[in-house]
């Protein structure tokens, strides 16, 4: 029987998974790093750079922010095609004398959370994005985003929705601090976890208890039956959405705020998650709604 995503009774906590340094090719010491997070309200951080499994103390947090460990595998497969992953954990023998199939190999042996990162971005088809078993795409990557317009992942969420509908979509900076302006604070997640530590958060990151932002936030998501009900940040459109064309919108005309809405959740789609959109047309996410 499916379940409901969003019922866990723990806390909100904001984050970003997607996170470089100057160990690999970022511009910030994972110090300036956490306090520039830390002043504009993130709880916690994943730092994933090329190649290197960052060695963050679980037991330790910077005045109040969590580092949760991971690494961006990157390169190509043995058919040419080139991939990024972020894999969040704790991994040991991680190097570039390994393939890129060896290391993925490794950090799923070793309990990864795998996500495929910025798939458009990498000029990827469907068919490559389902080379390797995963639990989550970036639905947005902002760096990417800003770089080319190429950090919408949202096509490629769906695509494997229509494979497996538990597939997870992620929002993330992916910042790297070396373009003018700072590009970052444009994805995010918030997860909803009995505390803020790494085994929470990974472990609510697993049965995706969260949603992705760009800048709305839901408020209360609730099951009612048949019926969903959403409370969310002052926004102009509201959707259910369901596979392929599927979907119900509320929407207002502008200088008019939605606020709260319900849905009767239709029997017959094989999957459904809600979206909504500000008057800046920035969204948010969650996961499908059961898995």
């Amino acid at each position: 029987m499916l379940r409901f995503r969003y019922t866990q009774p723990g806390h909100w906590y904001k984050g970003n998974t997607h996170l470089h340094s100057i160990v690999s090719d970022g511009r910030k010491t994972a110090l300036e790093l956490g306090t520039l997070y830390r002043q504009a309200g993130y709880d916690f951080l994943c730092l994933t750079d090329h190649w290197v499994s960052s060695r963050c103390n679980p037991a330790l947090t910077q005045e109040g922010l969590l580092w949760i460990n991971g690494v961006e595998l990157n390169g190509e497969d043995s058919r040419g095609i080139e991939y990024h992953y972020v894999a969040l954990g704790d991994f040991h023998g991680i190097d570039k004398t390994l393939t890129l199939e060896q290391a993925l190999e490794s950090v799923q042996q070793q309990g990864a959370f795998l996500i495929l990162a910025h798939p458009f971005w990498m000029g990827l088809n469907f068919e490559d994005s389902e080379r390797f078993s995963i639990q989550a795409v970036e639905l947005y990557n902002h760096i990417c985003q800003w770089e080319n317009g190429k950090g919408d992942g949202l096509v490629f969420w769906q695509h494997l929705l229509s494979r497996d509908t538990n597939t997870l979509g992620i929002a993330c900076d992916d910042a790297h601090f070396h373009r003018e302006p700072d590009v970052w604070q444009g994805g995010w997640l918030m997860v909803n976890a009995q505390e803020c530590t790494q085994p929470a958060i990974l472990a609510a990151l697993r049965t995706g208890a969260y949603y992705s932002s760009c800048g709305p936030d839901f408020k209360r998501i609730a099951l009612r039956g048949n019926k969903v009900e959403i409370d969310t940040s002052p926004v102009k459109t509201i959707r259910l959405v369901g596979p392929a064309h599927r979907a119900r919108t509320l929407g207002v005309a502008e200088g008019q705020v939605l606020e709260s809405v319900s849905f009767e959740i239709p029997e017959a789609w094989a999957y459904v998650y809600i979206e909504i959109e500000d008057h800046h047309r920035r969204r948010a996410w969650t996961n499908t709604l059961f898995y």
